[in-house]
Formats: C-alpha cells, sequence, structure tokens
C-alpha cells in the first residue's frame, strides 16, 4: 500500500506525465479530478465511508474550458478489463439492495449532437425523464419552441413518451442523440456559446498506484460540455506554486437519515439590551476645631445670604435678557438686508444707466450708418435708401405745395420740383457708375488675389503651412503686373518700362489676342514718344488692361486660373429651370426670380423688380430684412432643421410688419422699425406666421423667459 503523499502521475495519449503533489491509498480512494488550465493536476480526494464497495470504480473527472462529466459505471464499460480494485473487499448485500432500489433515480450522460453544425452539448439528467421533458429543457437554452425540435436515435425518431430507461439506457450509462429543427429557415438550432477550443486530447492515461511497487494505467476518455461548473476554491503548493481546485461532482448527495426524536433549539438570533443611568453618591465631610485639633481659619471666607429672587424675578429677568439679545440680533439681519438691497439697487441703476447709454449708441450708429449710406452708397440696398429718401422729400414737398399754393403758381412749383428730382435722379445714376466701377474693380482685385493664393492647410499641431506651385507663381506675376499697368501718376520712363515687360510676357504665346495687345502697346508707345497727354491715352491704356486682364482669365496662359473660373453648366440640365421674365422678356434662372409666398405665377425678375422700385414706389426693405436676419438668427439658436423662416422674401416680412402687426409693438405701441422683433409666441412650438409675436428688444427678452403662457403670473 501507499503512503499518503507518495506521488503519481498520469500519461496522457502522446505518452506525456503529468505529475501531482500528493496521493491517497487506492482504498481510501473515492473520487479522481483532473482539471485543466494553465497547468494540468491531479487531485486525489479521501473517502469519508467505509471502503467496503468492492466493484465501485473510480470517478474520473476532467475540467477543461468546458465542464464534462462522466459517471463510474461509464468507466467501467470503457474499461471492461481493467482491474482497478484492491483485492480483499467485497460488496454488502444490504448496500447492493439500496443501490438497485435508487436505480430509477440514476442519472445518465446525454450527449446531443446539433444538426447540421455539427455541435456536441453533454449534460446529466434523470434516467426517469421522457423525451418531452428533453425538448422542454433544451427549447429553453437554445430559444427555440419544444414542438419544432426533432430528436432521433441511430436514425430513428424517438417519441415523446419514452423514457430514457425505455430506451436501452443503462444508469450511469452513456446515450448520444441526434437533434435537430423541424423549421430551420425560421427556428435554426445553434449553440447558446460558440464552442470554445480545447487544448486537452479526448483520451488520456492515468496511472494508478496500487501496491507499494504496482502500477496499473487506465485509459480515460475525456467528454466535453457546454456547461461550465462552478469554481469551489482551492489551495496552492508553497514550494512549486501548483494551483489545485476543488472538484465538482455529478452523483446526488447522500441524505442524512431520519432521526426518530424531533429535536429543538432554543438558541435566537436577538439579544435584548437595556441601558440604564445611575447616579452614584457624593459623600462630604467638614472638620472643625476641637481638643485635640486645631484649624486654622486664616483663609476663611465670610459668605453673606443675598436679596432672594423668587421664581418670577428670575423668569422676568430672563425673558428681558432674550428680548434684548433678539432686538439685537434683528437689527443686524435689518441691516443686512438692507445692505443687500441698497448694493442690488446700485448695480441694477449701473446696469440700467449701461443699457440706457448701449441702446442711445447703438441707435446713434444705426443712423450714422444711414447717413454714411445715403453720403457713399456702395451696395444695392444704399441707393435703395437714397431712392427712399428722395421719394420721402418729394411727398413732403409735394403737400405743402398743394397746401399753401394754387393754380398757376402750384404749376410752376410742381414743374421746378420735377426739374430737382430729375437732377438728383441723375446725380443718383452718376453714383451708381461710380460705385459699379469701384466694385468691378474689387472683384477683379479679389479675383486676382484668389488665383495667386499659395496652398494652404493646418498640420496636426496647429500650425498653417503654406506652399506655392509653379502655377500660383505664374498667377502671381500676372496679377502684379496687371496692378502696374493699372497704376496712375507714373513717369513716361516708368511707364514704357512696365509696357515693355507686358509686351514680353503676352510675345510668349502666339495667338489673336496676344497681337493685339502688343499691338496697343506699340501704339502707346509711340504716342508717349510723341508726347501725347495722358488724359488722350486713358481709353487706350483701358482697352490695354482689358485685353491683359482676358489674357489672364485664359486657362492656356494661366492654368491656375481654371479653378476660380465658373464653368458653364450644360444648357440642356436647365430647361426644365429657366423661366421668362414678363418684363424684359429674358430667360432665367429661377434663382433670379423673387417669388413671394401668395405667388401663383412667375412675374418679374430681380432686376426688373428693383428698376419697377426706383421708378415707382421707391421702397425701401432695409428694415425688413434686418428683421429676418435677426429672425433666421434666432430660429437657428431654436432650431437648427427649421426651415420656414429661410423661405421667406422681405415682401412677406413686410406683410406681416405693416399689415397685420400694424408696424408697431402690440404692448408698447412702439413703431420704430430698428427696435422691433418678431419672435414666437409659444417657444415650444415651431416658428409660423400665426405663431409669432411683434415685441421691441427688451419685451421680446422677457418674452422668450415665460415657459407657459397658460400659467397666471
Amino acid at each position: 500500500m501507499a503512503e499518503p503523499g507518495a506521488p503519481c502521475d498520469k500519461r496522457s495519449e502522446s505518452g506525456n506525465v503529468l505529475e501531482t503533489e500528493d496521493i491517497m491509498d487506492v482504498p481510501n480512494l473515492e473520487q479522481l479530478t483532473i482539471q485543466s488550465g494553465t497547468q494540468t493536476d491531479v487531485v486525489l480526494k479521501d473517502s469519508a465511508h467505509d471502503h467496503t464497495d468492492a466493484q465501485q470504480a473510480i470517478q474520473v473527472e476532467v475540467r477543461t474550458s468546458e465542464t464534462v462529466l462522466t459517471s463510474d459505471q461509464d468507466l467501467q464499460a470503457e474499461l471492461p478489463h481493467q482491474n482497478l480494485f484492491h483485492q480483499g473487499f467485497s460488496w454488502h448485500e444490504s448496500e447492493i439492495k439500496s443501490k438497485r432500489a435508487d436505480a430509477g433515480n440514476s442519472t445518465v450522460t446525454v450527449k446531443i449532437l446539433l444538426m447540421p453544425e455539427g455541435n456536441m452539448m453533454t449534460m446529466a439528467f434523470t434516467i426517469g425523464l421522457t423525451t418531452q421533458d428533453l425538448k422542454n429543457h433544451f427549447a429553453s437554452e437554445l430559444r427555440v419552441p419544444s414542438d419544432i425540435i426533432q430528436i432521433t436515435l441511430n436514425g430513428e425518431p424517438v417519441e415523446d413518451h419514452q423514457t430514457l430507461m425505455s430506451l436501452g439506457v443503462q444508469p450511469h450509462g452513456t446515450v448520444q442523440f441526434e437533434m435537430s429543427s423541424l423549421d430551420p429557415e425560421n427556428y435554426p438550432i445553434k449553440p447558446v456559446k460558440p464552442q470554445q477550443e480545447c487544448v486537452m486530447p479526448d483520451v488520456i492515461t492515468v496511472r494508478v498506484q496500487r501496491d507499494k511497487d504496482t502500477f496499473q494505467d487506465v485509459v480515460v476518455e475525456i467528454e466535453r460540455a457546454t456547461q461550465k461548473k462552478a469554481f469551489l476554491g482551492g489551495y496552492r503548493h508553497k514550494l512549486t506554486k501548483t494551483e489545485y481546485h476543488h472538484a465538482a461532482v455529478q452523483t446526488m448527495a447522500r441524505r442524512r437519515p431520519d432521526k426518530v426524536v424531533e429535536n429543538f433549539s432554543r438558541d435566537t438570533q436577538t439579544v435584548l439590551v437595556k441601558s440604564q443611568a445611575q447616579q452614584c453618591n457624593i459623600n462630604t465631610c467638614t472638620q472643625m476645631t476641637k481638643i485635640g485639633c486645631y484649624m486654622s481659619n486664616m483663609k476663611d471666607k465670610l459668605i453673606t445670604p443675598g436679596i432672594y429672587i423668587t421664581a418670577d424675578e428670575y423668569h422676568s429677568r430672563r425673558l428681558k435678557a432674550i428680548i434684548t439679545i433678539q432686538t439685537y440680533t434683528r437689527r443686524w439681519q435689518a441691516k443686512k438686508i438692507t445692505a443687500q438691497l441698497r448694493l442690488d439697487k446700485e448695480l441694477y441703476v449701473a446696469w440700467a444707466e449701461t443699457e440706457e447709454r448701449r441702446k442711445i449708441e447703438e441707435k446713434e450708429e444705426q443712423i450714422r450708418s444711414e447717413y454714411q449710406r445715403r453720403m457713399n452708397p456702395e451696395k444695392k440696398e444704399d441707393f435703395a435708401l437714397l431712392y427712399n429718401a428722395l421719394e420721402s422729400w418729394r411727398q413732403d414737398e409735394v403737400e405743402r405745395i398743394n397746401a399753401t399754393l394754387g393754380g398757376a403758381e402750384r404749376k410752376a412749383a410742381l414743374c421746378a420740383l420735377l426739374e430737382e428730382e430729375t437732377k438728383l435722379i441723375a446725380s443718383i445714376g452718376c453714383h451708381r457708375i461710380a460705385a459699379g466701377e469701384r466694385s468691378q474693380e474689387k472683384a477683379v482685385q479679389a479675383f486676382l488675389n484668389k488665383c495667386a493664393a499659395p496652398k494652404r492647410w493646418r498640420a496636426f499641431d496647429g500650425m498653417i503651412t503654406e506652399m506655392d506651385t509653379p502655377y500660383t507663381i505664374r498667377a502671381k506675376e500676372l496679377r502684379d503686373l496687371y496692378c502696374s499697368i493699372n497704376v496712375h501718376y507714373r513717369s513716361q520712363e516708368e511707364r514704357l518700362d512696365v509696357l515693355l515687360t507686358l509686351k514680353h510676357t503676352v510675345k510668349e504665346h502666339d495667338c489673336k489676342l496676344t497681337k493685339q495687345i502688343v499691338e496697343l502697346i506699340d501704339r502707346e508707345a509711340d504716342l508717349l514718344t510723341r508726347g501725347v497727354k495722358e488724359s488722350n491715352l486713358e481709353g487706350l491704356r483701358k482697352r490695354i488692361s482689358t485685353l491683359f486682364l482676358q489674357y489672364i482669365k485664359t486657362p492656356t496662359f494661366n492654368p491656375q486660373v481654371s479653378k476660380v473660373l465658373k464653368v458653364p453648366q450644360d444648357p440642356s440640365q436647365l430647361r426644365k429651370n429657366v423661366y421668362i421674365c414678363r418684363s424684359c422678356s429674358s430667360y432665367l434662372l429661377s434663382t433670379d426670380f423673387a417669388l413671394p409666398a401668395n405667388a401663383r405665377v412667375v412675374g418679374l425678375c430681380r432686376r426688373c423688380s428693383e428698376l419697377d422700385n426706383e421708378a415707382r414706389l421707391r421702397d425701401d426693405f432695409s428694415h425688413y430684412e434686418t428683421i429676418l436676419r435677426r429672425l433666421c438668427k434666432t430660429e437657428l439658436e431654436y432650431s437648427p432643421d427649421s426651415k420656414l423662416t429661410y423661405l421667406l422674401q422681405k415682401q412677406d416680412l413686410r406683410y406681416l410688419v405693416d399689415v397685420v402687426w400694424g408696424a408697431q409693438s402690440v404692448l408698447s405701441a412702439w413703431n420704430d422699425l430698428r427696435d422691433l422683433l418678431l419672435v414666437r409666441w409659444d417657444k415650444q412650438l415651431d416658428w409660423s406666421p400665426w405663431n409669432c409675436i411683434l415685441l421691441t428688444k427688451d419685451e421680446a427678452a422677457t418674452h422668450v423667459k415665460f415657459e407657459n403662457l397658460e400659467k397666471p403670473l
């Protein structure tokens, strides 16, 4: 017999020996557990009961990434010729009878082959379960209805009422079924968890020590299951650092025999604790002079009784003291509150003065901007403002003439007014021509700067990198040369030098355009040498500048310009989007027409509408455009997906402001359009013409703070 703690080993199919630390005697051996993790160990447990079972087999459990249960009867079926038991042990007849009685409650190992995937599931079931019970169990595990599961044995379907015992399965035996789905398209049978790759072999060899010098090899088949056993703890060897895990068993635990006498326990889980305070007695004593004892009276104090105070007097003094404390406390609180109120008032007054000053400055800035726009008009809106001011002046003059004059004097005054109005219109036209030229020059300069701009990109560190290409360098040279041509107040020598540089530049390409430029350059150079005045050369220089600009805009001579010029669209793609203007009879795109919300047909184009407004109505839409721009900005903050405000035209907004709301605030009747805003009536709903209100800026800021308008203040 081997002593407890004797070393043992385990061999696999390849012949490798897996060693453990200790092994118990074979007669005391109840269970052999093989665990597979980072290392493979053998754990032997000592039996706690008498060694009288001569036919009991060694139970082997292999624990890998998937838990496998193997019974002792299955092991005996696999190894019928192995003598694993020590001689001299026999079964008691009483124990044999009890095991036969418990055969109906024995377990069997059921292997389920999932078709057509070929995955294997291994579980232990009671031998008395029916096929329907197996279907119900696997239906809950695989999440499919039980009525579409079909179980077959050796290719033959199994009835639902048949039990495992009726199918010929022995207790602690093993049986393999095939499981398939009657509706594989809607309810395919797949394992709940994907089958993990196992590193253990299918069969291993375990060497068991029988006697002191006798060893026996046992062949053990490893069965893999989809369920994982719970971790029951373990221990680690201090020297080898090998971990040993406690094994789980597949057999049912033995029930303790019922005791004849029923026992009761008087132990309780709660304790009644009571705490009570007690005051100890204090003993005092005095000592006086007597025979044989002298006590000095040098440090004695003479205590005289004071005025007796009754309880009412005491409580009245306490009440006066409390009233005094409350008086000073309330005074302190009142001073603190008044100081805070005074500070808040000062801050509010300062804020109100700042806001009033800001409003005055903002209005003055608006008036100054309008005056500047009238004096130096640059855009179409500026000229519309001029025509509106002209119309207002004309109407005032007509009313004054009609009110003060009559007859021939009235007609003469109206004729003089008409002549003065004509002069003013002509002056506005001259300003428009000059502004158009300046705008054209700015557009050309911006175009040339865009062509000559270097390539720019932002690096990973935030730095901007610029790079010039040969095309951008060429565009920059042409831009500088164009600016030199258009510079005035040059001397004759400088002008001839610029013309010579231009001539050499355009002569690089031989075409009709370059020949015309060279011819005009030679003509100006000849006139300059003849002493012709510069005022007489303005037209010639303008022609040279225009032709050279055309030269710059040609991609053949300036390749960089091809990325800036607008590519003309295919007319065949625009046939469905072209309309005719009823005034100028021009075919234009739909974007060239300003369509109000109530338009049914396409009317005048934008240019004809502006011309008609300048000739007859002379309305100024700048204030309405400002209100519309503020409305779009506010709606963008509320709802970025709002689209209705971007469909409105200035004519639609004018109708809402002037006709619906009377061009004044609903609350204060303020009629200055510079201070009015259109905001939502109910800010929980999207803006619409029926969900808006016209208010001043301050009133709108207060209105948007209300969450529920129906709730009273």
